[in-house]
């Protein structure tokens, strides 16, 4: 385990030396709500500019670091989207790439230069997504280059106030909670828990197994849902669970939850050795172990590259209660005067 992977887990934990580090870093955590605080105030008074689209702004984002579903989600509100007569474009910071200047994701994107969450995105949602370190501009660029795009969807950005959005969607792990109830960096919380009551809805991913915040009315509930393994080398070739039952395996994890992965594949009958790696990892060939090697969507855009046959990744769909749909579709009707089909 990196050590950015053990302090992130410390989050989690009621140790001895979860709690020495908690309290070592409380200094800069008072830092962190300071400086939160009043940037957000400099956005509220206007001291600092916040840009409005001239289409809807779905935000999808969450209170902590690390991984929460976020990804699964944008998936499931695009084509809920599309299948309600809308042309939805996604907006991503591309967080892990060297990109800065608003530009396309394509599905053959590199995502060294683009980030592997909008190179994942852009492969399977099937509308356009558009990347930038400011994400106003990004989706300006998004609009200018495809005029049809009614709707907005923000990959991330609850704290990203400079873009105004006009529905919230926070996504909470419903297994691990907020952890330690901490801000950053002796906890993994990015804004207090009192936020959820400010949007438009939670998702909780998975089954409650700790203690959960206050929560509004607008909760809804998602699963996922996993598919069949597809071969890196060759994207044709598929296979089920059964096929890497009792026989020796690996399972690699760069996402911010890799536990998360590692227990998927354990519901599945798979006994895999997992080799656990920061989110937003940039892998390199002797990252991953010979022999067969199990790893998550995100991880595979970044290791397609390596031409090993025996690389496999898991696709995963969300499974969200339908409420949900109803809610965001309900809401778009009354926004800046559009009508959903």
């Amino acid at each position: 385990m990196s050590p950015l992977t053990a302090w992130a887990d410390s989050w989690y934990r009621s140790t001895p030396s979860a709690i020495l580090l908690r309290y070592l870093l409380a200094p800069l955590s008072g830092g962190f709500i300071f400086a939160s605080a009043l940037r957000r105030l400099a956005y509220r008074c206007g001291c600092l500019r916040v840009e409005r689209l001239p289409v809807p702004v779905i935000v999808v984002g969450n209170l902590t670091v690390g991984g929460t579903g976020k990804t699964p989600l944008v998936l499931w509100v695009v084509e809920r989207l599309r299948a309600a007569g809308r042309h939805p474009g996604i907006v991503s910071r591309g967080h892990g790439g060297s990109a800065h200047a608003p530009q396309r994701v394509l599905p053959d994107s590199d995502p060294v230069h683009c980030g592997d969450e909008p190179v994942l995105l852009a492969r399977r949602a099937g509308v356009p997504v558009w990347i930038g370190a400011r994400r106003a501009e990004a989706g300006r660029a998004l609009l200018a280059a495809h005029p049809d795009t009614d709707v907005i969807v923000c990959d991330d950005g609850l704290q990203h106030y400079a873009l105004a959005r006009d529905i919230e969607i926070a996504v909470l792990d419903a297994a691990r909670g907020l952890g330690n109830g901490w801000r950053l960096p002796a906890g993994p919380l990015r804004e207090a828990p009192d936020r959820l009551a400010c949007v438009d809805a939670v998702v909780l991913n998975g089954q409650p197994r700790v203690a959960l915040p206050a929560l509004p009315q607008a909760t809804f509930t998602m699963h996922l849902r996993a598919g069949a393994f597809v071969n890196l080398g060759d994207p044709g070739l598929r296979a089920e669970a059964a096929r890497f039952r009792a026989r020796p395996v690996h399972a690699v994890a760069g996402i911010g939850h890799p536990q998360r992965f590692f227990a998927s594949l354990a519901e599945l009958g798979i006994d895999a050795i997992p080799h656990a790696f920061p989110d937003h990892h940039a892998y390199a060939p002797a990252d991953l172990p010979p022999g067969t090697v199990l790893m998550t969507e995100k991880d595979a855009v970044k290791c397609a590259a390596f031409g090993r046959d025996d690389l496999w990744a898991l696709g995963v769909d969300a499974c969200v209660d339908e409420g949900l749909q109803r809610l965001i579709i309900e809401r778009l009707k009354t926004l800046h005067g559009q009508q959903t089909a």
